[in-house]
């Protein structure tokens, strides 16, 4: 390695952050229309996927902690698109239902994917690989810090 590995556009991190941003931004006139935000759509598109999941469910897909879970559910909520159930045999676990609205607002939000394809410059078969690697990718990095905690936990148990 050289001194040159160091640019900031040979670095995977910054294409990957960048990329992200702006994807995120092109779907901000859209999601506009329907008065959310781009987490909350992430979210309806769990639910609309597996309604009634707990939220540490949905935590665990969308890669989100509660922390930052919670006030989007609790937006979606304030919206009526969604409600949280308390589990009657544990307190502690929550469980998240698209309410009527919130079914309803999946027929109207099929275009959305098409019309965020649209604004990539990319042809179908480009965007296929792009996502079959960066899924590949996470898949990886899920592994790999998986493994460490597995590790980082085993050592504790010494």
């Amino acid at each position: 390695m050289d001194i040159d590995s160091l640019k900031l556009e040979k670095q995977l991190c910054f294409a990957l952050y960048a990329c992200s941003k702006e994807v995120i931004r092109s779907y901000k006139p859209i999601l506009d229309a329907f008065d959310i935000s781009y987490t909350q759509y992430i979210t309806l598109l769990v639910l609309w996927e597996q309604d009634g999941i707990t939220m540490k469910e949905l935590g665990q897909k969308l890669y989100l902690a509660s922390n930052t879970l919670t006030p989007v559910i609790k937006k979606l909520e304030k919206k009526k698109l969604i409600m949280r159930l308390r589990n009657p045999n544990d307190e502690r676990s929550i469980f998240i239902q698209l309410t009527e609205l919130g079914l309803k607002m999946r027929s109207e939000a099929i275009e959305i994917p098409q019309k965020a394809f649209c604004k990539t410059g990319l042809e179908l078969e480009e965007l296929r690989t792009l996502r079959g690697v960066l899924h590949k990718l996470l898949g990886n990095l899920t592994e790999h810090y998986k493994e460490i905690e597995e590790e980082n936990d085993n050592e504790k148990d010494y």
